[in-house]
Protein backbone atom coordinates (compact mmCIF):
# COMPACT_ATOMS: atom_id res chain seq x y z
CA UNK A 1 0.00 0.00 0.00
CA UNK A 2 1.35 3.21 -0.72
CA UNK A 3 0.45 6.27 1.56
CA UNK A 4 1.14 9.57 0.86
CA UNK A 5 2.02 11.76 3.81
CA UNK A 6 3.59 15.54 4.30
CA UNK A 7 7.21 15.54 6.39
CA UNK A 8 8.64 12.05 5.56
CA UNK A 9 12.16 12.10 7.29
CA UNK A 10 15.14 11.14 6.07
CA UNK A 11 15.67 8.92 9.14
CA UNK A 12 12.88 8.01 11.94
CA UNK A 13 13.75 8.97 15.06
CA UNK A 14 10.42 9.02 17.48
CA UNK A 15 11.72 11.46 20.29
CA UNK A 16 11.33 14.59 17.88
CA UNK A 17 8.18 12.92 15.30
CA UNK A 18 5.37 15.26 17.34
CA UNK A 19 2.89 15.38 14.02
CA UNK A 20 2.83 15.38 10.64
CA UNK A 21 4.34 12.21 8.73
CA UNK A 22 7.02 11.45 10.63
CA UNK A 23 4.90 10.65 13.56
CA UNK A 24 2.65 8.94 11.76
CA UNK A 25 5.14 6.50 10.85
CA UNK A 26 6.65 6.35 14.28
CA UNK A 27 3.33 5.08 15.42
CA UNK A 28 3.64 2.12 13.14
CA UNK A 29 6.96 1.30 13.71
CA UNK A 30 7.36 1.70 17.64
CA UNK A 31 5.06 0.44 20.38
CA UNK A 32 4.50 2.60 23.14
CA UNK A 33 3.54 1.46 26.62
CA UNK A 34 0.19 2.49 26.20
CA UNK A 35 -2.06 3.21 23.16
CA UNK A 36 -5.01 5.37 22.42
CA UNK A 37 -8.15 3.20 21.83
CA UNK A 38 -9.68 3.23 17.97
CA UNK A 39 -11.65 7.02 18.03
CA UNK A 40 -10.40 8.28 21.21
CA UNK A 41 -7.62 9.91 22.85
CA UNK A 42 -8.70 7.17 25.92
CA UNK A 43 -5.57 4.83 26.37
CA UNK A 44 -5.63 0.73 26.64
CA UNK A 45 -2.68 -1.53 27.34
CA UNK A 46 0.42 -1.96 24.92
CA UNK A 47 3.82 -2.80 25.90
CA UNK A 48 2.06 -2.21 29.45
CA UNK A 49 -0.25 -5.29 30.40
CA UNK A 50 -1.15 -3.12 33.38
CA UNK A 51 0.11 -0.16 35.70
CA UNK A 52 0.06 1.35 39.01
CA UNK A 53 0.66 4.49 40.71
CA UNK A 54 1.91 4.87 44.14
CA UNK A 55 -0.01 7.11 46.96
CA UNK A 56 1.71 10.06 46.95
CA UNK A 57 1.35 10.23 42.42
CA UNK A 58 5.24 10.47 42.15
CA UNK A 59 5.96 6.61 41.25
CA UNK A 60 4.15 5.24 38.02
CA UNK A 61 4.78 1.16 37.64
CA UNK A 62 4.54 -0.52 34.35
CA UNK A 63 4.53 -4.12 34.14
CA UNK A 64 5.41 -5.15 30.64
CA UNK A 65 4.14 -7.58 28.18
CA UNK A 66 5.82 -10.89 27.88
CA UNK A 67 8.19 -12.60 24.92
CA UNK A 68 8.38 -8.66 22.94
CA UNK A 69 11.36 -8.41 20.92
CA UNK A 70 13.05 -5.17 18.52
CA UNK A 71 12.62 -6.15 14.95
CA UNK A 72 16.22 -7.39 15.35
CA UNK A 73 15.29 -10.07 17.74
CA UNK A 74 17.07 -8.56 20.75
CA UNK A 75 14.52 -8.99 23.87
CA UNK A 76 12.03 -5.85 24.97
CA UNK A 77 12.88 -5.67 28.96
CA UNK A 78 12.65 -2.84 31.38
CA UNK A 79 16.05 -1.93 31.12
CA UNK A 80 15.91 -1.24 27.44
CA UNK A 81 12.31 0.26 28.11
CA UNK A 82 13.96 2.52 30.77
CA UNK A 83 17.06 3.62 28.63
CA UNK A 84 14.86 4.47 25.45
CA UNK A 85 13.43 7.15 27.85
CA UNK A 86 16.59 8.18 29.40
CA UNK A 87 18.25 9.00 26.11
CA UNK A 88 15.57 11.39 25.22
CA UNK A 89 16.75 13.43 28.48
CA UNK A 90 20.58 13.17 28.05
CA UNK A 91 21.30 12.61 23.84
CA UNK A 92 22.61 16.37 23.74
CA UNK A 93 22.77 15.72 20.11
CA UNK A 94 18.82 15.99 20.17
CA UNK A 95 16.06 18.26 21.31
CA UNK A 96 13.26 15.89 23.18
CA UNK A 97 10.40 17.67 21.17
CA UNK A 98 7.61 15.79 22.23
CA UNK A 99 8.95 15.50 25.70
CA UNK A 100 9.50 18.90 26.14
CA UNK A 101 5.98 19.34 24.46
CA UNK A 102 3.87 17.12 26.90
CA UNK A 103 5.81 16.55 29.71
CA UNK A 104 6.31 20.46 31.09
CA UNK A 105 9.81 20.34 29.45
CA UNK A 106 12.85 19.24 29.91
CA UNK A 107 13.25 17.29 32.39
CA UNK A 108 10.01 18.71 33.48
CA UNK A 109 7.66 16.55 35.73
CA UNK A 110 10.30 13.41 35.37
CA UNK A 111 12.59 12.32 37.92
CA UNK A 112 14.17 9.62 36.44
CA UNK A 113 13.04 6.28 34.27
CA UNK A 114 13.91 3.05 35.75
CA UNK A 115 14.02 -0.29 36.11
CA UNK A 116 12.41 -1.53 38.62
CA UNK A 117 13.08 -5.40 37.67
CA UNK A 118 12.93 -7.09 34.32
CA UNK A 119 9.63 -6.82 34.13
CA UNK A 120 8.62 -3.28 35.83
CA UNK A 121 9.86 0.16 34.51
CA UNK A 122 8.73 2.79 36.89
CA UNK A 123 8.34 6.72 36.17
CA UNK A 124 9.33 9.04 39.24
CA UNK A 125 8.08 12.16 38.92
CA UNK A 126 9.00 15.60 40.63
CA UNK A 127 5.19 16.33 41.06
CA UNK A 128 1.69 14.42 40.46
CA UNK A 129 1.38 14.46 37.00
CA UNK A 130 -1.77 12.24 35.94
CA UNK A 131 -1.74 13.31 32.41
CA UNK A 132 1.04 11.09 32.07
CA UNK A 133 -0.44 8.63 31.07
CA UNK A 134 -2.68 9.63 28.16
CA UNK A 135 0.33 10.79 26.76
CA UNK A 136 2.52 8.01 26.91
CA UNK A 137 0.30 6.84 23.98
CA UNK A 138 1.98 9.62 21.52
CA UNK A 139 4.34 7.75 19.26
CA UNK A 140 7.08 10.32 20.12
CA UNK A 141 7.29 8.48 23.47
CA UNK A 142 7.46 4.87 21.19
CA UNK A 143 9.87 2.39 22.98
CA UNK A 144 13.15 2.61 20.37
CA UNK A 145 16.31 0.34 20.51
CA UNK A 146 19.08 2.55 19.30
CA UNK A 147 21.95 1.13 17.44
CA UNK A 148 24.79 2.77 15.73
CA UNK A 149 26.47 1.53 12.64
CA UNK A 150 30.25 0.96 11.63
CA UNK A 151 30.31 4.61 9.98
CA UNK A 152 28.83 6.30 13.33
CA UNK A 153 25.01 6.92 11.88
CA UNK A 154 23.05 6.31 14.43
CA UNK A 155 19.28 3.96 13.92
CA UNK A 156 16.51 3.85 16.17
CA UNK A 157 15.07 -0.12 16.39
CA UNK A 158 11.25 -0.64 17.66
CA UNK A 159 9.00 -3.61 18.51
CA UNK A 160 5.93 -1.94 16.30
CA UNK A 161 3.61 -4.10 13.72
CA UNK A 162 6.17 -2.92 11.36
CA UNK A 163 9.73 -2.50 10.89
CA UNK A 164 11.94 -0.15 8.52
CA UNK A 165 13.48 -1.66 5.80
CA UNK A 166 14.32 1.53 3.67
CA UNK A 167 14.84 5.41 3.40
CA UNK A 168 15.24 7.45 0.64
CA UNK A 169 14.48 11.04 -0.31
CA UNK A 170 10.66 11.26 0.35
CA UNK A 171 10.35 7.87 0.74
CA UNK A 172 10.16 5.48 3.61
CA UNK A 173 9.33 1.23 3.08
CA UNK A 174 7.66 -0.41 6.14
CA UNK A 175 7.53 -4.43 6.13
CA UNK A 176 5.02 -6.59 8.56
CA UNK A 177 6.11 -8.28 11.81
CA UNK A 178 5.40 -11.76 11.65
CA UNK A 179 4.36 -12.67 15.26
CA UNK A 180 4.07 -9.07 16.70
CA UNK A 181 1.62 -9.54 20.07
CA UNK A 182 -0.85 -7.42 18.47
CA UNK A 183 -1.13 -9.90 15.69
CA UNK A 184 -0.41 -9.31 11.92
CA UNK A 185 -0.90 -6.42 9.86
CA UNK A 186 -3.24 -6.47 7.17
CA UNK A 187 -0.97 -5.11 4.30
CA UNK A 188 2.32 -7.10 4.09
CA UNK A 189 4.10 -3.71 3.55
CA UNK A 190 3.70 -0.21 3.39
CA UNK A 191 5.21 2.31 1.30
CA UNK A 192 5.22 6.00 2.74
CA UNK A 193 5.84 9.06 0.30
CA UNK A 194 6.41 12.91 0.53
CA UNK A 195 2.87 13.80 -0.82
CA UNK A 196 2.58 18.01 -0.42
CA UNK A 197 -0.04 19.42 -1.90
CA UNK A 198 -3.01 18.65 -3.88
CA UNK A 199 -1.74 19.13 -7.73
CA UNK A 200 1.00 16.26 -6.38
CA UNK A 201 -1.63 13.98 -5.03
CA UNK A 202 -4.00 14.69 -7.81
CA UNK A 203 -0.99 13.22 -10.27
CA UNK A 204 -0.20 10.29 -8.01
CA UNK A 205 -3.40 9.13 -8.13
CA UNK A 206 -3.95 9.97 -11.52
CA UNK A 207 -1.11 7.43 -11.85
CA UNK A 208 -2.25 4.94 -9.69
CA UNK A 209 0.95 5.75 -7.96
CA UNK A 210 -0.91 6.46 -4.70
CA UNK A 211 -3.77 4.31 -2.52
CA UNK A 212 -4.12 6.42 0.52
CA UNK A 213 -3.35 10.26 1.50
CA UNK A 214 -2.89 11.74 4.93
CA UNK A 215 -3.65 15.59 3.26
CA UNK A 216 -1.65 18.55 6.04
CA UNK A 217 -6.23 19.95 5.41
CA UNK A 218 -9.08 19.49 4.38
CA UNK A 219 -8.36 17.80 0.18
CA UNK A 220 -9.68 19.48 -3.10
CA UNK A 221 -10.49 15.66 -3.73
CA UNK A 222 -13.83 14.59 -3.28
CA UNK A 223 -14.06 11.30 -4.30
CA UNK A 224 -12.73 8.80 -1.34
CA UNK A 225 -12.37 11.80 1.01
CA UNK A 226 -13.16 10.98 5.01
CA UNK A 227 -12.69 12.93 7.86
CA UNK A 228 -13.40 12.94 11.60
CA UNK A 229 -12.74 15.71 13.87
CA UNK A 230 -9.45 16.45 15.25
CA UNK A 231 -8.01 18.16 18.10
CA UNK A 232 -7.22 21.71 17.00
CA UNK A 233 -9.76 23.99 18.43
CA UNK A 234 -10.46 27.61 17.09
CA UNK A 235 -12.36 29.77 20.09
CA UNK A 236 -13.26 33.23 21.16
CA UNK A 237 -11.53 34.44 24.31
CA UNK A 238 -12.89 37.85 26.40
CA UNK A 239 -10.59 40.07 28.59
CA UNK A 240 -12.96 39.24 31.07
CA UNK A 241 -11.04 42.29 33.00
CA UNK A 242 -12.62 44.46 30.85
CA UNK A 243 -16.16 45.96 31.09
CA UNK A 244 -18.76 44.83 29.74
CA UNK A 245 -16.90 41.41 29.38
CA UNK A 246 -16.34 40.97 33.05
CA UNK A 247 -20.18 40.16 33.29
CA UNK A 248 -20.95 36.90 32.61
CA UNK A 249 -23.96 37.97 31.22
CA UNK A 250 -23.00 39.61 28.43
CA UNK A 251 -20.80 37.01 27.48
CA UNK A 252 -23.59 34.59 27.48
CA UNK A 253 -25.48 36.88 25.23
CA UNK A 254 -22.44 37.20 22.90
CA UNK A 255 -22.14 32.96 22.23
CA UNK A 256 -26.34 32.98 21.83
CA UNK A 257 -26.12 35.55 19.13
CA UNK A 258 -23.31 33.79 17.09
CA UNK A 259 -24.73 31.58 14.31
CA UNK A 260 -23.18 28.51 14.72
CA UNK A 261 -24.31 27.96 10.60
CA UNK A 262 -22.92 30.72 9.41
CA UNK A 263 -19.64 30.09 11.37
CA UNK A 264 -19.87 25.95 9.74
CA UNK A 265 -20.09 27.67 5.93
CA UNK A 266 -17.41 30.36 6.72
CA UNK A 267 -15.02 27.33 7.51
CA UNK A 268 -15.86 25.49 4.48
CA UNK A 269 -14.55 21.98 4.72
CA UNK A 270 -11.73 22.60 7.11
CA UNK A 271 -13.50 23.03 10.58
CA UNK A 272 -16.76 22.38 11.79
CA UNK A 273 -18.36 24.43 14.60
CA UNK A 274 -17.66 22.73 18.14
CA UNK A 275 -20.82 22.98 20.84
CA UNK A 276 -18.88 21.84 23.68
CA UNK A 277 -15.79 22.79 25.23
CA UNK A 278 -13.65 19.52 24.30
CA UNK A 279 -14.29 18.05 20.57
CA UNK A 280 -15.47 14.55 19.88
CA UNK A 281 -12.75 11.85 20.79
CA UNK A 282 -10.90 13.57 23.15
CA UNK A 283 -11.32 11.51 26.97
CA UNK A 284 -13.78 13.58 29.47
CA UNK A 285 -15.80 15.41 27.10
CA UNK A 286 -18.90 16.32 28.61
CA UNK A 287 -21.99 16.32 26.25
CA UNK A 288 -24.72 19.18 27.26
CA UNK A 289 -26.30 21.86 26.13
CA UNK A 290 -25.41 23.85 22.31
CA UNK A 291 -22.90 26.53 23.50
CA UNK A 292 -23.15 28.89 20.24
CA UNK A 293 -27.00 29.80 19.07
CA UNK A 294 -29.58 31.16 20.76
CA UNK A 295 -33.30 33.05 20.30
CA UNK A 296 -33.15 36.92 19.43
CA UNK A 297 -35.35 36.88 22.77
CA UNK A 298 -32.83 35.56 24.81
CA UNK A 299 -29.71 37.31 23.40
CA UNK A 300 -31.73 41.12 24.08
CA UNK A 301 -32.52 39.70 27.66
CA UNK A 302 -29.15 38.63 28.35
CA UNK A 303 -27.81 42.38 27.08
CA UNK A 304 -30.49 44.06 29.15
CA UNK A 305 -29.88 41.83 32.24
CA UNK A 306 -26.25 42.38 31.80
CA UNK A 307 -25.88 46.28 31.19
CA UNK A 308 -25.06 46.46 27.43
CA UNK A 309 -22.96 49.96 27.07
CA UNK A 310 -25.50 51.84 24.23
CA UNK A 311 -23.41 52.74 21.44
CA UNK A 312 -20.38 50.57 22.95
CA UNK A 313 -18.74 48.59 19.65
CA UNK A 314 -15.95 46.26 20.99
CA UNK A 315 -12.71 45.17 18.66
CA UNK A 316 -12.63 41.24 17.63
CA UNK A 317 -8.72 40.47 17.19
CA UNK A 318 -8.47 38.06 14.96
CA UNK A 319 -4.87 36.58 12.83
CA UNK A 320 -4.11 37.81 9.65
CA UNK A 321 -3.78 34.39 8.34
CA UNK A 322 -4.92 30.92 9.56
CA UNK A 323 -3.82 27.38 7.44
CA UNK A 324 -7.12 26.02 5.40
CA UNK A 325 -9.44 28.93 5.46
CA UNK A 326 -10.34 32.86 5.16
CA UNK A 327 -9.62 34.14 8.23
CA UNK A 328 -11.59 37.58 7.23
CA UNK A 329 -14.81 35.21 5.95
CA UNK A 330 -14.66 33.82 9.47
CA UNK A 331 -14.68 37.20 11.15
CA UNK A 332 -17.50 38.36 8.58
CA UNK A 333 -19.39 36.09 9.25
CA UNK A 334 -18.88 36.67 13.69
CA UNK A 335 -19.63 40.51 12.82
CA UNK A 336 -22.86 39.79 11.06
CA UNK A 337 -24.39 37.81 13.38
CA UNK A 338 -23.21 39.86 16.23
CA UNK A 339 -24.93 42.72 14.29
CA UNK A 340 -27.77 41.24 13.94
CA UNK A 341 -28.24 40.78 17.63
CA UNK A 342 -27.02 44.48 17.98
CA UNK A 343 -23.89 43.87 19.24
CA UNK A 344 -21.98 45.56 17.05
CA UNK A 345 -18.34 44.91 16.49
CA UNK A 346 -14.92 46.01 14.59
CA UNK A 347 -12.58 43.37 13.00
CA UNK A 348 -9.04 43.99 13.30
CA UNK A 349 -6.88 41.19 11.67
CA UNK A 350 -3.33 41.19 12.80
CA UNK A 351 -0.16 39.17 11.57
CA UNK A 352 1.69 36.42 13.78
CA UNK A 353 3.78 39.16 15.85
CA UNK A 354 1.58 41.93 16.56
CA UNK A 355 -1.37 39.48 17.10
CA UNK A 356 0.58 37.30 20.02
CA UNK A 357 1.85 40.84 21.39
CA UNK A 358 -1.67 42.36 21.39
CA UNK A 359 -3.22 39.60 23.06
CA UNK A 360 -0.36 38.94 25.96
CA UNK A 361 -0.82 42.24 27.02
CA UNK A 362 -4.83 41.63 27.07
CA UNK A 363 -5.53 45.19 24.81
CA UNK A 364 -8.46 43.08 22.93
CA UNK A 365 -11.94 42.82 23.69
CA UNK A 366 -12.56 39.56 21.78
CA UNK A 367 -9.43 37.41 20.61
CA UNK A 368 -10.05 34.80 18.10
CA UNK A 369 -7.39 32.01 18.86
CA UNK A 370 -6.38 28.55 18.40
CA UNK A 371 -5.03 25.63 20.61
CA UNK A 372 -4.57 21.75 20.21
CA UNK A 373 -5.54 19.31 22.74
CA UNK A 374 -1.66 18.17 23.05
CA UNK A 375 -1.27 14.42 23.17
CA UNK A 376 -4.62 14.11 24.04
CA UNK A 377 -5.44 14.59 27.47
CA UNK A 378 -7.81 17.50 28.80
CA UNK A 379 -5.47 18.86 31.12
CA UNK A 380 -3.09 20.25 28.32
CA UNK A 381 -5.71 22.33 26.82
CA UNK A 382 -8.63 23.38 29.94
CA UNK A 383 -5.73 24.25 32.38
CA UNK A 384 -3.63 26.69 30.37
CA UNK A 385 -6.74 28.33 28.86
CA UNK A 386 -8.82 28.64 31.93
CA UNK A 387 -6.78 28.95 35.12
CA UNK A 388 -5.00 31.64 36.69
CA UNK A 389 -1.48 30.22 35.94
CA UNK A 390 -1.50 31.02 32.37
CA UNK A 391 -3.55 34.57 33.05
CA UNK A 392 -0.29 36.60 33.58
CA UNK A 393 0.89 39.22 30.89
CA UNK A 394 3.49 38.76 28.43
CA UNK A 395 4.82 36.80 26.12
CA UNK A 396 3.77 33.50 27.23
CA UNK A 397 0.50 33.99 28.20
CA UNK A 398 -2.14 31.57 27.40
CA UNK A 399 -4.96 32.46 29.32
CA UNK A 400 -6.25 35.55 26.90
CA UNK A 401 -9.59 35.48 28.49
CA UNK A 402 -7.25 36.60 31.72
CA UNK A 403 -10.07 34.73 33.71
CA UNK A 404 -9.59 33.91 37.24
CA UNK A 405 -11.69 31.39 39.15
CA UNK A 406 -9.94 29.69 42.53
CA UNK A 407 -12.97 27.24 42.41
CA UNK A 408 -11.89 26.37 38.76
CA UNK A 409 -8.43 26.22 39.53
CA UNK A 410 -8.82 24.02 42.16
CA UNK A 411 -10.52 21.57 39.93
CA UNK A 412 -8.35 21.36 37.13
CA UNK A 413 -5.48 21.23 39.34
CA UNK A 414 -6.67 18.52 41.59
CA UNK A 415 -7.50 16.69 38.10
CA UNK A 416 -4.07 16.93 36.91
CA UNK A 417 -2.74 15.42 39.98
CA UNK A 418 -5.03 12.58 40.70
CA UNK A 419 -4.77 9.42 38.92
CA UNK A 420 -7.66 7.35 39.09
CA UNK A 421 -9.08 7.97 36.05
CA UNK A 422 -13.10 8.11 36.69
CA UNK A 423 -11.73 10.76 39.12
CA UNK A 424 -10.36 12.61 36.77
CA UNK A 425 -13.05 12.27 34.27
CA UNK A 426 -15.75 13.67 36.67
CA UNK A 427 -13.41 16.45 37.67
CA UNK A 428 -13.22 17.64 33.78
CA UNK A 429 -16.98 17.47 33.39
CA UNK A 430 -17.39 19.46 36.71
CA UNK A 431 -14.85 22.02 35.26
CA UNK A 432 -16.59 22.15 31.52
CA UNK A 433 -20.06 22.34 33.51
CA UNK A 434 -18.50 26.09 35.48
CA UNK A 435 -16.76 26.95 31.69
CA UNK A 436 -20.60 26.49 30.40
CA UNK A 437 -22.09 28.98 33.04
CA UNK A 438 -19.11 31.29 33.14
CA UNK A 439 -17.92 31.29 29.29
CA UNK A 440 -14.57 33.24 29.82
CA UNK A 441 -14.03 32.04 26.31
CA UNK A 442 -16.30 30.71 23.83
CA UNK A 443 -15.21 27.21 21.39
CA UNK A 444 -16.06 28.29 17.95
CA UNK A 445 -15.02 24.89 15.84
CA UNK A 446 -12.54 22.22 15.74
CA UNK A 447 -10.57 21.55 12.94
CA UNK A 448 -10.84 18.30 11.09
CA UNK A 449 -9.07 15.64 10.14
CA UNK A 450 -8.67 14.03 6.59
CA UNK A 451 -7.87 10.73 4.57
CA UNK A 452 -8.31 10.23 1.30
CA UNK A 453 -8.59 6.36 -0.16
CA UNK A 454 -9.12 4.28 -3.17
CA UNK A 455 -11.97 2.67 -3.58
CA UNK A 456 -9.93 -0.90 -3.04
CA UNK A 457 -8.44 0.20 0.72
CA UNK A 458 -10.19 -1.63 3.59
CA UNK A 459 -10.24 -1.10 6.81
CA UNK A 460 -8.95 2.47 7.44
CA UNK A 461 -10.51 4.35 10.40
CA UNK A 462 -9.08 7.70 11.14
CA UNK A 463 -7.79 9.02 14.92
CA UNK A 464 -9.00 12.61 16.37
CA UNK A 465 -4.41 12.89 16.90
CA UNK A 466 -4.74 12.26 13.18
CA UNK A 467 -1.93 9.50 13.60
CA UNK A 468 -4.48 5.93 13.07
CA UNK A 469 -2.31 2.96 13.49
CA UNK A 470 -2.85 1.05 9.85
CA UNK A 471 -2.29 -2.69 10.88
CA UNK A 472 -6.37 -3.04 9.73
CA UNK A 473 -5.67 -1.52 6.19
CA UNK A 474 -5.43 -3.00 3.73
CA UNK A 475 -5.69 -3.31 -0.78
CA UNK A 476 -8.99 -5.57 -1.76
CA UNK A 477 -8.83 -6.29 -5.40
Amino acid sequence: MRVGAVGIPSTLDPTVALDGGSALIARQVFDTLVAWKEGTTDIEPALATRWTVSRDGLTWSFTLRDNVRFHDGTALNAAEVAASFDRQLKDSQRVPVVWTALLRGAPGVVKEVRAADARTVQFVLLQPYAPLLTVLAHPGFGIARQVSAADGTVRFIGSGPYRLTDASGGRMTLDAVAGHWAGAPRAERLIFLEVANDDHAEAEFDARALDLWFPPGAPRRNEGALSVPGIQVGYLAFQTEKEPFSRKKIRQAVAAAIDPAAVGSALGRTAVPLQSFLPAGTWARREGSPILGGTRRAVTGLLAEGGWPKGYSPTLLAPSELPGFDVSALADALKTSLQAADIPVRVRLEPDAALRTARGSGEHDIALAEATIAGGDPHLFLYPLSTSEGASRGPQTLNFSFYRNPRLDDMLIRASQIAFRPERARLYQRAQAVLSEELPWIPLYVRLVWAVARPEVRGLRLHPTGLPRLTAVSLEP
